[in-house]
């Protein structure tokens, strides 16, 4: 006895796929920003320094003087001449007047005038600095200078722009070629 067999036959699908890729473009601009910074307020005192100096002394040293010390001193000095003469005359009188009786007269008068008048040395001689040291006065008070800084704060200003996204979907399409198929046939 013979057992009949079945026989399968399968024919498989055959398809044509159209495929179109899909597209996406993202672009990100950039973000806008402005700064901007202002100047620091600067603030500057100032208080002028004094500087004194008095060369009065100087001028005196070197005969430099105002018209009423001037006239002051020319009075002193003239007073003190007269006084100085007013003694001389004097002791010149009580010379000739002790002197005189013995004869002498004219050799009395002939001494007083070699005396007033006759060959004199000169004193030593000194250097002296003109004008003296010490005799100008400076005197100085220094300035103060006082700065204030105020910084400014920096203005800063950014907006953001939104991405730009474009999407264009794949899409797929497909055709047939071959059907699929099942045969069965019982051999037998």
């Amino acid at each position: 006895m013979r057992i009949p067999q079945i026989q399968i036959t399968t024919t498989d699908i055959q398809m044509d796929l159209n495929i179109t890729k899909p597209r996406q473009i993202i672009k990100q601009p950039m973000a806008t920003q402005t700064i901007e910074q202002p100047a620091a307020i600067l603030d500057i005192k100032t208080t002028r320094g004094k500087l004194k100096i008095d060369s009065s002394q100087a001028r005196r040293d070197l005969g430099m003087i105002g018209p009423l010390e001037s006239v002051e001193n020319y009075a002193k000095a003239g007073h003190q001449k007269m006084l100085e003469g007013i003694s001389r005359r004097v002791s010149e009188g009580n010379q000739m007047m002790k002197e005189s009786g013995k004869g002498q007269g004219r050799a009395v008068i002939q001494q007083i005038a070699v005396q007033n008048h006759g060959p004199k040395r000169p004193g030593p001689y000194n250097i002296k600095f003109v004008p003296s040291i010490g005799s100008v006065k400076i005197d100085y008070m220094p300035g103060k200078t006082d700065i204030s800084i105020t910084p400014q704060k920096p203005k800063i200003n950014a907006q953001v722009n939104k991405p730009i996204h474009d999407y264009t979907p794949g899409d797929v399409t497909g055709t047939m070629l071959v059907r699929p198929d099942v045969e069965i046939d019982v051999l037998g």
